[in-house]
């Protein structure tokens, strides 16, 4: 270029554009600077929601514990006579006061909200109830004739009415177990579920209508991020021609992420490398949610084992599998005494202590499943017939257990059917396990058959 005489020279020099658009890239990383903190923010007001969630599902959770374990212990005094349960019940009222500690911890957070107004009015259908328990306890210490001053202060103070004065020890006990297992007591009952059903759809309101807010400024300070990362690539591009490697790139990275729906690589800038542990961890809590979901669709919410739905599939996965397997169809004798004698809180701590030993009894590999009310099922990976004398022995272990309790359950007993099978989960399996059932019910159940030529099927 031929140099130009000295004098008066017209446009930009090149040191003044240089220090505009260092300027301008400046403010621009400022405000860059600006929206990823704002992100942060409100990524913390997401998890706090979140946190603040979980602290009051955990609060309504204890209340219902609370109240639950004040009608399990008036119960089982009606149903054993033993006052050791009497004395959990006002140890559960004056001392672990699981009810009123979460109405307490909710009050920090939802004070003057309908969430604590539905567990307020929980607690009074609770408090309410317990009148009604505490009257039926006093029929069954009055029935048993125990003495009046080693009764909590008070059962002493309640005064039965005169028609329940004049009954007899049998009425009066069962006077009180139709307190206590009678259709009233069981509304009143739903009637504390209902607000606390009502409290937690309260919180869910509550948090979705905050999450919502939080996601659309979120995504509006998100927009904005972009739009200035673009103007400063289109500005420094010739300067800082690394922003390609430290944006661009990783904005294209996210972008497939998203768009396969897998976490996001940690690269690029600071900011992109918080956008993506933000991102990440969001993904974690709804992949962790979806988990949840999954496991209780395939677990039985009572024993925790395979429910019925899981165990079809895993019939369908051991089909397609040629390798040898055994398979146990299990019954509770006569369950369903337990459950007219005992109630269904009883019957259900026994199904428990089934799931228990056939879960504790077998290899971590083996699948014991509840397939029915009282039904269960055993899928025996890697078994062949040569091991059905160790089977039978550790059934008849299981059924020692359970005919000699040392936890008050009841006595009940398991009748097995078991086949094999070669080549993985055969359609007949079931049929000859069930038609192995069937002998040992005929002859006296409490015992465990494998399938042999000749039996019946159906």
């Amino acid at each position: 270029m031929a140099e130009k005489k000295p004098g008066k020279i017209n446009g930009i020099r090149i040191s003044t554009v240089n220090i505009i658009m260092i300027c301008i890239s400046f403010f621009l990383y400022i405000m860059l600077i600006s929206a990823t903190i704002h992100i942060s923010q409100k990524y913390k007001d997401v998890h706090n929601s979140m946190d603040d969630y979980i602290v009051c599902e955990e609060n309504h959770l204890l209340l219902t514990e609370g109240s639950a374990y004040l009608t399990e212990q008036a119960r089982l005094y009606a149903v054993t006579f033993d006052p050791v349960y009497m004395e959990n019940y006002f140890t559960e009222v004056h001392v672990t006061r699981r009810r009123e500690t979460a109405l307490e911890q909710l009050k920090s957070y939802y004070d003057g909200e309908k969430t604590y107004e539905y567990m307020l009015e929980a607690l009074q259908h609770s408090t309410d109830l317990m009148t009604e328990e505490i009257y039926a306890m006093r029929l069954v210490s009055e029935a048993q004739g125990y003495e009046q001053d080693g009764l909590p202060s008070e059962v002493q103070s309640v005064h039965l009415n005169s028609q329940d004065q004049s009954l007899n020890q049998q009425d009066m006990i069962e006077k009180a177990r139709e307190i206590l297992f009678g259709p009233a007591y069981q509304e009143a009952k739903t009637q504390i579920f209902d607000s606390v059903d009502n409290s937690m759809e309260s919180i869910h309101e509550l948090t979705h209508r905050q999450m919502l807010e939080n996601a659309g400024d979120l995504e509006s300070t998100m927009a904005n991020q972009r739009r200035l990362i673009s103007i400063l690539f289109v500005e420094t591009i010739i300067t800082f021609i690394m922003i390609s490697v430290l944006i661009v790139k990783p904005l294209h990275v996210y972008v497939n992420c998203i768009r396969e729906e897998k976490m996001m690589e940690i690269t690029g800038s600071y900011e992109f490398k918080y956008l993506a542990l933000t991102y990440n961890d969001i993904f974690e809590i709804k992949n962790a949610n979806e988990a949840m979901l999954r496991y209780r669709a395939e677990h039985d919410p009572l024993t925790g084992i395979i429910n019925r739905g899981g165990f079809e599939q895993l019939k369908n996965v051991f089909r397609m599998q040629d390798a040898p397997l055994g398979f146990l169809i299990v019954d509770v004798d006569k369950f369903k005494l337990v459950n007219d004698g005992y109630g269904h809180e009883v019957g259900d701590q026994v199904l428990k202590k089934v799931a228990g030993l056939l879960k504790d009894g077998f290899r971590a590999t083996d699948y014991p499943a509840r397939i029915g009310g009282d039904e269960f099922a055993v899928i025996l990976t890697s078994m062949t017939e040569e091991m059905s004398a160790v089977i039978k022995r550790k059934i008849t272990e299981m059924n020692d257990q359970l005919m000699n309790p040392q936890d008050g359950l009841p006595q009940v007993s398991l009748s097995v059917g078991g086949a094999f099978s070669d080549s993985g989960f055969t359609d007949d399996l079931y049929q000859k396990a069930d038609a192995a059932l069937y002998q040992v019910k005929e002859h006296g159940r409490c015992g465990c058959r494998f399938y042999e030529e000749g039996m019946e099927t159906s």
